[in-house]
C-alpha cells in the first residue's frame, strides 16, 4: 500500500512508528533499567509497550506477536540469559517473526556475546551503554533486512 507523504509517496511501514516490546524475563525484579529504557525510546518517538515484571519466553513471544513488534527488548539482570535467548528465538521463528529484532541488556559476559550472536539476537547492551547508542541501533536497523542466519555446511 502506497501513500502520498509530502510530495513523495512512501509505504505505509515506512510512516508508522517503530512498534517495541520491552520484556522483563526470569525471576529478576528489579525493572528499573528496563523502565527507564522504555521511557526513551518512547521520547524517541518509538511506540514502547512493556510488558513487566516475570515474562516467560512464551509470553514474550506471544505480545510480539500480538502487538506487532518490530523490536524486542529483553533486560536481563539475573544470568538466565543462555536460557531465555534461545527459547526466546525459537519461538519468534515458530510464529513467523524471524524479522522482529531481538535486543539484549543487562550483565552479559564477554563470552556468551558471539553465542547470543549466533542464534539470532540483534543487539547486546551492557551497563552503561548511552541511551542515544540504544535509540540509534534500533533506529539504524530498521532500515536493514534482516540477514538470513548462515547455516553449516
Amino acid at each position: 500500500m502506497q501513500y502520498l507523504y509530502g510530495s513523495a509517496r512512501v509505504g505505509w511501514e515506512l510512516m508508522r512508528k517503530t512498534r517495541v516490546v520491552i520484556a522483563k524475563p526470569g525471576l529478576d525484579g528489579h525493572d528499573r533499567g528496563a523502565k527507564v529504557i522504555a521511557r526513551a525510546l518512547r521520547d524517541a518517538g518509538m511506540e514502547v509497550i512493556y510488558t513487566g515484571l516475570r515474562q516467560t519466553p512464551e509470553q514474550i513471544a506471544a505480545t510480539a506477536l500480538q502487538e506487532d513488534a518490530d523490536v524486542v527488548g529483553l533486560s536481563i539482570l539475573s544470568g538466565a540469559h543462555m536460557h531465555i535467548c534461545p527459547r526466546l528465538m525459537e519461538l519468534l521463528r515458530a510464529k513467523g517473526l524471524e524479522h522482529v529484532r531481538v535486543l539484549v541488556g543487562g550483565i552479559i559476559p564477554d563470552v556468551d556475546i558471539p553465542k547470543l550472536r549466533e542464534m539470532g539476537v540483534t543487539g547486546i547492551f551492557l551497563p552503561g551503554s548511552p541511551m542515544q547508542s540504544i535509540i540509534d541501533f534500533i533506529n539504524n536497523s530498521m532500515g536493514q533486512a534482516v540477514a538470513p542466519k548462515a547455516e553449516a555446511i
